[in-house]
Parts: structure tokens; C-alpha cells; sequence
């Protein structure tokens, strides 16, 4: 079963029920069938502050990822600490879906390319 947790602290409304559905789909669609997930939307300056500290990078963004669990480095049937996806829905306003889909692609491994593009696009869809 995948859990995912979520949180707003960004001051302004969220779809937090429609976020980890969206969540859960692209887990499953992906292989992913048990693990756990974070889900936050931050409002911009709390995502800027974060963006720097762990990129080095001083700016607001949409959206950042902080993977846990690695594919290869659990045991078979062992659930997975996924991770946190971070939103700031200031900056993405009601277009969440594909921040939320890239930041999740991007918890599983996936680099920018054609190959994530192409996933980014076919699930934000949904």
C-alpha cells in the first residue's frame, strides 16, 4: 500500500486529496506498490530557503524532490521511504499536476530527458 502523508503550510488553498491520488496513481502505474510518500505545499519563501540550502541555488522554484530509498538498496518486499515532493503552489498555481508528476519521476530516479518528459506528460494528464 502506498501512504502518503501531506501537509500546507504555504497560507494559500490546496488539494491535498487530489494531490497523493494523482500520487499514488503515478506510483502504481511506475511498479511502485508499497511505500510511503511526503506531500508539502510551502509557500515561496520556505521553498527558496530550501532550494538553497540543498542546491545552492537562491531562488523561488515550483517544485523540489528529496528521495529517501533507492530501487536496488531494499530487500525484496521491503516498503520504501520514498520521500518528500515540495510544492509551492504560489508559483504553480492551479497547474500542480505536472510540478507534483515531476517531482515524483524525479523521487524514482529519473533524470531530465525525453524519457521523464515523455512520463511527466502522459501522467500529468490524467
Amino acid at each position: 500500500m502506498i501512504v502518503v502523508e501531506t501537509s500546507n503550510r504555504s497560507g494559500l488553498p490546496a488539494d491535498e486529496g487530489a494531490a497523493a491520488d494523482l500520487a499514488r496513481l503515478v506510483l502504481a502505474a511506475e511498479g511502485i506498490d508499497d511505500g510511503e510518500l511526503g506531500i508539502g505545499f510551502v509557500g515561496p519563501g520556505e521553498i527558496r530557503a530550501l532550494k538553497r540550502e540543498h542546491l545552492g541555488i537562491d531562488e523561488v522554484t515550483d517544485v523540489l524532490s528529496f528521495p529517501l530509498d533507492g530501487r536496488d538498496e531494499l530487500p525484496e518486499g521491503a516498503p520504501r521511504a520514498l520521500g518528500d515532493v515540495v510544492l509551492c503552489p504560489e508559483v504553480v498555481r492551479s497547474e500542480w499536476r505536472g510540478p507534483l508528476v515531476h517531482g515524483l519521476l524525479h523521487l524514482l530516479g529519473y533524470d531530465h530527458g525525453e524519457e521523464m518528459a515523455a512520463r511527466e506528460q502522459r501522467y500529468a494528464a490524467r
